[in-house]
């Protein structure tokens, strides 16, 4: 399942120390491929068995990258062509030697759903586009200063419980989806179908092996698109009518400083994972990316790939956790692969019908997985609280931890014409400054 804000374990101190070491020892040359190797990645390339394993990891991949443009109310073919567009660039820009995946994000569902509606989704793009400039700027951040900038303004109390609070707003689409209204033509049918997509998810994630303990939300999908069939849940004129082969529907992005400055908060969570995702493949192939190509330019990687994705139209990426769990389960270290990968993903973006298709999976389907994902995120979010030790006795602690989490659920929000600060994008903000501004305790300390 797309694990959208684990840090696979890692607890905040290791992170800290991680990053402080990272920018401490990180060589200053650029990880271009010598000629040699570029040699050896072009055989590499042409290998059969590179090919077919990319395929299966966009496999992998696919459930999690389709889903969220379609819960965005984006085109699924261009999030697509921008998976492997950006999958790309990261590896041209970290020198090809990570192997990961970067796909479609779900901390950017509910902000860009309602920037859409507030904004337009063209200036909502703009937003979008200005969350991968701070990925950018962070990586010159850690470039220069390389002293532990992330672990001193995204520790623990600040990350677990915004990342709570992007599970919790998320949740109200997932019990709406599911059939939580009963209304409509068949309200009976879509809570079974929700219940049985769930059920069948649950199943396979605990108790399968292999290939198929890595993509349950696929498995459940697949199994509710095949109950919702003989249910009449399901209309495939538009299949029929849509053509084999069709241009991805780009939309170019504008810029509005109320769309930005309301987006921009939300990417500070994201930045987290990105370092725990880095750490969690090092840990697979047993190299050290924080140290070469360094972190500098995995974060640069990152931004690009999300301001290339919504400049396009699609949403923006972030390594993918499922994905490095096929890399272990594998052992698929080669970062061809994901450059297969990248390119199946490329190409599946122009079959008209395949986008088509997307666009035909019913509500309570998707309500079934979403039911798991979303609490899935809740939960990372409390996992990453305890795994780091945070004191939640500690009066510092609880207040940064208590504001985001009342500021974030409760949606406050402050306006001033056409600027607007609400729910998560306040609370992250006002957690970031809290953490800052407030004295540690005596406790806080030792």
């Amino acid at each position: 399942m797309p694990a959208v804000m684990s840090v696979h374990g890692i607890d905040s101190g290791t992170l800290g120390k991680a990053v402080v070491a990272s920018a401490a020892d990180c060589s200053k040359q650029p990880p271009m491929p010598s000629t040699s190797r570029r040699a050896g990645l072009l055989r590499e390339l042409a290998q059969p068995r590179n090919i077919v394993v990319g395929a299966q990891m966009l496999f992998v991949a696919f459930s999690g990258l389709v889903l969220v443009p379609v819960l965005m109310g984006l085109d699924a073919s261009v999030a697509l062509f921008t998976a492997g567009a950006g999958t790309l660039l990261f590896q041209l820009v970290t020198g090809a030697r990570i192997p990961v995946f970067l796909a479609s994000s779900f901390a950017f569902i509910a902000p860009t759903s309602y920037g859409i509606q507030q904004f337009g989704l063209a200036e909502t793009l703009g937003g979008l586009m200005a969350a991968g400039v701070f990925y950018v700027l962070l990586a010159q951040v850690v470039r220069w200063r390389g002293d532990g900038v992330i672990q001193r303004l995204l520790p623990a109390i600040v990350t677990g419980p915004v990342v709570m609070v992007i599970g919790m707003s998320l949740a109200p689409i997932a019990v709406e989806k599911a059939g939580g209204n009963l209304s409509g033509d068949h309200p009976a049918s879509h809570l079974l179908v929700a219940s049985a997509v769930f059920l069948v998810t649950v199943l396979t994630a605990m108790l399968s092996r292999g290939t198929w303990r890595l993509i349950p939300v696929l498995i459940g999908i697949v199994f509710g698109y095949g109950i919702s069939l003989p249910l009449g849940l399901i209309d495939l004129s538009n299949v029929a009518t849509a053509p084999w082969w069709s241009l991805p529907g780009f939309t170019t992005p504008r810029f509005s400083l109320p769309a930005i400055l309301f987006i921009l908060p939300v990417a500070i969570a994201p930045a987290i994972e990105h370092v725990g995702d880095i750490l969690a493949i090092g840990a697979v192939t047993g190299e050290n990316y924080l140290k070469r190509p360094g972190l500098q330019r995995t974060l640069l990687g990152d931004g690009l790939a999300t301001s290339l994705a919504a400049a396009l139209g699609g949403p923006p990426n972030t390594t993918y956790s499922e994905v490095v769990g096929a890399v272990a389960l594998i052992r698929a270290v080669k970062p061809v692969v994901m450059i297969w990968a990248a390119l199946f993903a490329i190409g599946l973006s122009f079959v008209g019908k395949l986008n088509a298709l997307l666009n035909t999976i019913p509500d309570p389907v998707m309500g079934g997985v979403l039911v798991i994902l979303f609490g899935t995120i809740v939960t990372l979010g409390i996992n990453t609280l305890v795994r780091a030790g945070a004191d939640l006795s500690d009066s510092r602690n609880l207040i940064v931890v208590g504001t985001i989490l009342v500021l974030g659920i409760g949606g406050l929000g402050i306006e001033a014409g056409r600027f607007s600060l609400e729910g998560l994008s306040l609370a992250a903000i006002a957690g970031v400054l809290l953490n800052l501004a407030l004295p540690r305790t005596q406790a806080g300390r030792d």
